[in-house]
């Protein structure tokens, strides 16, 4: 089972942190945190490294249903959603699959919760 799924756009880097922002925000999303590992890499060890964007979206919803069926699930919250642009300029979006990453707690009550979560990120990545 892979960990993420992905799609590459045509577009340019910014347009597509826009993009999936915005199509998180129609599946009930925020954007928690937001990561540039491209500036902060620069920063922190002077290396130049691509665009590259972490991107922590929540539905807080889903995240209350889990929290209430496991206390320690925030150690895997919230959701992540990368872009990034490689080498040739593509870019590319990927996103956790939360079933692949709810797989080490051993806790049923989650698993619902993960399939409907894994079936609204992948309703993001396939409107890219």
């Amino acid at each position: 089972m892979s960990y993420c799924f992905s799609k590459t756009l045509a577009s340019s880097f910014d347009e597509a942190v826009s993009k999936v922002t915005e199509e998180l925000k129609k599946e009930g999303f925020g954007i928690l945190t937001e990561i540039d590992v491209k500036e902060t890499l620069k920063k922190k060890l002077d290396v130049d490294f691509r665009k590259y964007k972490i991107l922590g979206a929540c539905n807080p919803s889903f995240a209350y249903q889990a929290l209430q069926v496991e206390d320690k699930i925030g150690t895997m919250l919230p959701c992540n959603v990368v872009v990034q642009e490689h080498a040739d300029g593509r870019v590319e979006v990927s996103a956790v699959d939360p079933i692949a990453s709810m797989q080490a707690v051993e806790n049923p009550q989650l698993s619902d919760i993960a399939t409907q979560i894994q079936s609204k990120l992948r309703a993001v990545i396939n409107r890219l």
